[in-house]
């Protein structure tokens, strides 16, 4: 059984970070992610000076998911309602195909959203948006309790 931990990055974990996640723009992980969001990938530098440092580092939007202690993927939040800070999103990624069906973004998801509650215990909504092509996602949100709000045809 492979040991799941979520945790902030660490700033000498930036390169790391790019490299497993964002390096590689047909990652597999980037034809699960809805068509709508249109992803460009960072590049390195604009990673490792700008986005990482402002949403890993100083205000961690992304935390890192280890599989035995080696990063994997990342978990994210946002706030869709900006100021009113009422309505949250979340997301996840496990970087490379070879690490899916380990259970190990449903164990990361858990993790983060038992994290996130805790933290703020008078939020009434936290959300995880997908498309209809992503049954994997589907399925972990339905695995751990999540329940289907719409659907845009």
């Amino acid at each position: 059984m492979v040991t799941v931990k979520i945790r902030s990055a660490k700033p000498a974990e930036l390169t790391e970070i790019w490299q497993s996640g964002f390096s590689d723009p047909q990652a597999a992980w980037t034809r699960w992610n809805g068509p709508y969001f249109h992803d460009v990938l960072p590049t390195q530098r604009d990673f490792e000076t700008v986005i990482g440092p402002s949403d890993w580092l100083i205000q961690p939007k992304n935390w890192v998911i280890t599989a035995d202690d080696k990063i994997v993927g990342s978990i994210n939040q946002h706030f869709v309602d900006g100021d009113l800070k009422r309505w949250l999103e979340v997301g996840i990624l496990i970087y490379s195909d070879h690490n899916w069906g380990q259970h190990i973004g449903q164990q990361a998801l858990t993790l983060w959203l038992t994290h996130l509650l805790m933290a703020n215990t008078t939020l009434p909504h936290i959300g995880l948006t997908t498309w209809s092509g992503n049954t994997r996602m589907m399925h972990l949100a339905t695995a751990i309790g999540l329940n289907l709000e719409a659907q845009i045809p």
